[in-house]
């Protein structure tokens, strides 16, 4: 298979529909607008319908930390519990919302079968890096200790996160491993990032996107960390991680051919082949962001079952538990 193939011609459709609206780059906004334009442009789909969807705050590192739970119509013949994702929205680490990640979560708790408990983290540059770490490693060991009271299983609970969000759950993943907690179920990472680098040959390939941009990653990078040294963090760029890090949580690790990430993700996927495993699936004709257009793209459709049939697989031979 080819890293990147023709893009999908329903892809397409809706690229030439985004630069009908004159959608703005985000690299060309200020915070503020990009946060008001992100919401607009993704916190209008419906999804799945759940059995619930219960909004409540836990004890977070900066205080309250919403969380949105969902729980699908879907029912548990096992008498134990469904299995569990911790899931973190995209958007740089600097947009986002628990509306605008609304519909992935809908879809990912019915493609899998499982509770989704969506995370409402600290966005930068009000809260850069570790902030968003921080608030997404609590939530997860919160949601291990309590997933019996949400409809889950303790021994199956996992992490899933689209783009940044898909660098947090990578990250958390390791942040367990290197306090010598419990491994997870699997941690699948959506077009995640993994790094720092923009010399990859996706980032010279898809430099002006489409959906997202060598430029777009830069801004967000630079509203992400305090300072230049933290790009070698290895909790920031989770790609440079140490080898003694990767041996617990297994991957998902999903990419696309017209994406800047693809590289990285590539890469991620390749570290954790060799130590705690991974299923690895690469969409060479889609884009960043595809698993937010399953309703207007049909390869993006399929491509969301394939994930939520590795993700399910991975969470259903989890044993580990809080």
């Amino acid at each position: 298979m080819s890293d990147r193939e023709p893009l999908d011609p329903e892809l397409r459709t809706v690229v030439e529909a985004f630069e009908e609206r004159g959608v703005p780059p985000w690299h060309s906004l200020s915070v503020e607008s990009a946060r008001r334009l992100e919401n607009e442009l993704f916190s209008a789909g419906e999804g799945p319908a759940m059995a619930t969807v219960r909004d409540l705050s836990i004890d977070g590192p900066g205080g309250d930390l919403p969380l949105r739970v969902y729980r699908p119509e879907t029912g548990d013949a096992t008498g134990e519990g469904l299995p569990t994702l911790v899931f973190y929205h995209g958007g740089g680490w600097t947009l986002g919302t628990l509306d605008s990640a609304d519909d992935v979560c809908r879809e990912l708790a019915d493609r899998v079968g499982c509770v989704v408990a969506s995370v409402d983290y600290r966005l930068a540059p009000e809260h850069p890096f570790p902030a968003a770490l921080e608030d997404a490693s609590v939530a997860a060991e919160w949601v291990r200790a309590h997933a019996g009271s949400l409809g889950g299983d303790p021994a199956r609970v996992g992490l899933a996160g689209t783009s940044a969000g898909g660098n947090l759950a990578a990250a958390t993943a390791l942040y367990a491993e290197r306090d010598g907690r419990p491994p997870f179920g699997c941690q699948a990472l959506l077009y995640p990032i993994t790094d720092r680098s923009f010399g990859t040959d996706s980032y010279r390939a898809n430099a002006d996107g489409p959906l997202l941009t060598r430029r777009d990653m830069e801004w967000f990078w630079e509203r992400y960390l305090r300072s230049p040294v933290d790009e070698h963090h290895p909790f920031a760029s989770v790609l440079r991680a140490p080898d003694r890090l990767f041996g617990g949580t297994p991957g998902v690790v999903a990419t696309a051919g017209h994406d800047p990430l693809r590289d990285e993700g590539r890469a991620y996927a390749d570290r954790l082949d060799g130590h705690a495993g991974v299923a690895a699936h690469h969409f060479p004709s889609l884009s960043h962001g595809f698993c937010s257009l399953t309703d207007d793209v049909a390869r993006a459709d399929e491509a969301f079952d394939e994930i939520a049939a590795s993700v399910r697989a991975g969470l259903g031979s989890a044993t580990g538990s809080a």
